[in-house]
């Protein structure tokens, strides 16, 4: 679980501040820091869906903004996703959620 929640923070960040024509980011970049595995994996670990659901929305707020908001068909769909997320209340419920999340922010990447 550890390794797709670090996944949708990197591709939310890459919408939000990577510019064609400038370097990639990538998972070691400072910038994914606060969204690292690890981090993440001390989250999980110790049941923290909160902390998990808290970190998840700030990286998709960042990705919504980039999108232009739930003005825009993507915007939106990433919206319904995000509160599908924030629904879970368990870490086995935020899985199917999750999964959709990462698959549709590397669809529009």
């Amino acid at each position: 679980m550890e390794l797709l929640l670090e996944t949708v923070a990197l591709f939310c960040l890459k919408l939000a501040y990577e510019r064609e024509g400038e370097s990639p980011i990538l998972r070691e970049d400072p910038i994914m820091s606060d969204y690292e595995r690890e981090v993440f994996g001390l989250l999980v670990r110790r049941g923290d869906i909160k902390g998990v659901q808290f970190r998840v929305a700030h990286c998709v707020d960042l990705a919504m903004e980039a999108l232009g908001g739930t003005d825009t068909p993507l915007g939106r769909e990433l919206y319904r996703l995000a509160v599908d997320f924030s629904y879970a209340r368990t870490m086995a419920q935020l899985e199917e959620p999750l999964i959709a999340l990462k698959d549709y922010l590397k669809d529009i990447q």
